[in-house]
């Protein structure tokens, strides 16, 4: 089998290391870590190995091959496409995402102003995280997430610690309710318009405007946009059915799925939280949880048999449990 094309965003010899990893690791890559001096690392399938210069795997971080300052250097030319300068604002945000939806987090010496971080210089740590197309992983959650009466989706929130598969799993939401559900009975529904915010550009995974992942044929994206303005551009100018964002947290990402809400648009977003206990605990969005505004929270946890899919209703009783072993959940982050 060939090897996966997000390899080509490596200098050698770290590209040469990693491709020579047998197929059935490279394919459930999450995360590679490198950072100038210490361990090349790989995180997938919930745990983490290091990877020697002959490219097998280890425990042991002194057999590990350790890449220096010249490979940081290649690497940021790589990502930057030679122009780091015109990465300000990425940089400042502390990551670069990159055709594909791979996010590239950065670690370096801040540089502040006004006691702000302006940019990051002397990056010496990189964490490339693999964004990945599931087609099917919503099969077991849309039958939960639809209204019959009204013939629309409910207002839901997926909720997990970072690096669970919201993302993900938000994609496949978007491919199937914009390309209609006809295979669902009673529960089938027509295509929808579907409004993505894509502020980090990780769920449509654009380039130059144009989603890389098949997000549906009836879905707009507003790439590289900052999540509450671009809610409210959405629903001035695109007038979707089902408006999706991930990542919210802030004040601002409240007051605009409140507004969308009473705009008579279907919210579909993502939050980091273990659960209702924890979301109750984030000041920006308690008002949410405590007003009823979502109608279906999703909880994924992953588990040492699979990824557990919790569906809970408006008023937090559970509605279903899944494990990875079914359709629909089993798929990584």
């Amino acid at each position: 089998m060939t090897n996966p094309n997000w390899l080509e965003l490596f200098p050698e010899p770290v590209k040469s290391i990693l491709h020579q990893l047998p197929h059935h690791i490279l394919s459930v890559v999450e995360e590679v870590r490198i950072r100038e001096g210490r361990p090349l690392e790989i995180n997938g399938a919930g745990s983490h190995h290091y990877v020697t210069g002959q490219s097998t795997l280890t425990l042991d971080a002194d057999k590990a091959y350790k890449p220096q300052r010249e490979v940081s250097r290649r690497l940021l030319d790589l990502i930057s496409n030679h122009s780091l300068y015109t990465m300000e604002e990425e940089l400042r945000k502390g990551f670069i995402t990159i055709p594909g939806g791979h996010r590239i987090g950065l670690a370096g010496r801040t540089v502040l102003h006004a006691g702000h971080v302006e940019h990051i210089r002397d990056i010496s740590g990189f964490n490339v995280r693999i964004a990945r197309e599931v087609k099917g992983a919503a099969d077991g959650i849309l039958p939960f997430l639809i209204d019959r009466e009204g013939n629309r989706i409910r207002h839901t929130l997926l909720l997990s610690a970072p690096q669970q598969g919201k993302t993900t799993l938000l994609r496949d939401l978007a491919r199937q309710i914009s390309s209609g559900l006809p295979g669902l009975g009673k529960s089938s529904l027509p295509g929808m318009k579907v409004g993505i915010v894509d502020e980090r550009s990780e769920i449509a995974g654009c380039l130059k405007g144009v989603p890389s992942f098949d997000v549906g044929p009836r879905t707009d994206v507003m790439d590289a946009c900052p999540k509450a303005e671009g809610m409210m551009m959405m629903i001035r100018s695109m007038s979707p059915d089902v408006l999706m964002v991930d990542e919210i947290g802030r004040g601002e990402d409240a007051e605009s799925v409140t507004e969308a809400l009473h705009a008579g648009i279907t919210v579909v977003a993502t939050a980091h939280a273990g659960g209702i206990e924890e979301l109750k605990h984030r000041p920006a969005l308690a008002g949410l949880v405590e007003t009823g505004m979502f109608e279906r929270y999703v909880l994924l946890k992953r588990k040492a048999q699979g990824l557990s899919c919790r569906i809970l209703d408006q008023q937090h009783r559970p509605l279903q449990l899944q494990t990875g072993s079914q359709r629909g959940v089993n798929f990584l982050a």
